[in-house]
């Protein structure tokens, strides 16, 4: 996110949204527009998976301001929004992570068999069967399998630390958060978390089961983190580099 001025204290906001197109580099994006009342400075952020941005304005801010705002920042946008494509395409010869490591894609041929990680002589390929068209489909529900193991392994072990039962485990393609826990034991991950190296997996893990004990992100909540998973402050600091890269690969 990109922030023009410091950001003030914030106990309550009054906002009106406004929805328009913004050409970004040959691209059509969704603009929302926020004006809010107590809305000291202008933001803009781009959206997980780079396709919408949203911005924040301060009320009474003249639409000149914001057209200037727009205009001296595209290059930041076209910036930004490369990183975020550099996931590239799903297809035959691209590339996939799975627990960090780079795959590439190699369509089969084979009408039946299963989608394998294989470690060949040429490094480390993702093997898919059936039509090519459904290529990225199968690659998706290749991960969300890999995804479920890892992380109802990792998540028993943290619980049975904890002391603390899971009632259930659920998978989401979930944008804005990368897991959730409910009050009444109930977790939920984002599957593309298996795309990053095991150490932020298990972070994730540990970070919402910790939260099966302490239900808020309060000095007590990180101090359990920290102790289930050491490697706490690398994995964070791994999302916040490399997740939007994650969101914006299209499996169609």
């Amino acid at each position: 996110m990109f922030s023009l001025f410091k950001k003030p204290a914030v106990t309550r906001t009054s906002s009106i949204a406004l929805d328009r197109m913004l050409a970004v580099d040959g691209r059509e994006l969704p603009l929302t527009i926020r004006r809010n009342t107590r809305a000291t400075r202008i933001t803009l952020r781009i959206e997980p998976g780079g396709r919408a941005l949203k911005m924040t304005i301060p009320h009474g801010l003249r639409e000149r301001d914001i057209e200037d705002f727009l205009d001296r920042h595209q290059g930041w946008l076209r910036t930004r929004l490369a990183r975020q494509a550099a996931g590239g395409a799903i297809e035959d010869g691209g590339e996939i992570a799975l627990r960090g490591v780079k795959h590439r894609i190699v369509h089969s041929g084979q009408m039946r068999g299963l989608t394998q990680s294989i470690d060949s002589e040429i490094g480390h390929i993702l093997s898919v069967s059936g039509l090519e068209d459904h290529l990225p489909r199968r690659i998706c529900d290749f991960l969300k399998k890999e995804a479920r193991r890892d992380l109802e392994r990792l998540a028993e072990q943290h619980a049975r630390s904890v002391g603390k039962p899971i009632r259930s485990l659920s998978l989401k393609d979930t944008r804005s958060r990368w897991g959730s826990c409910s009050w009444d034991g109930k977790l939920s991950f984002s599957w593309r978390i298996v795309m990053a190296p095991p150490p932020v997996i298990d972070y994730l893990a540990a970070h919402e089961v910790a939260h099966l004990r302490e239900m808020n992100h309060g000095p007590a909540f990180w101090s359990l983190c920290k102790e289930l998973c050491p490697h706490m402050d690398e994995s964070k600091a791994w999302l916040k580099r490399h997740g939007s890269a994650l969101h914006a690969i299209d499996f169609g």
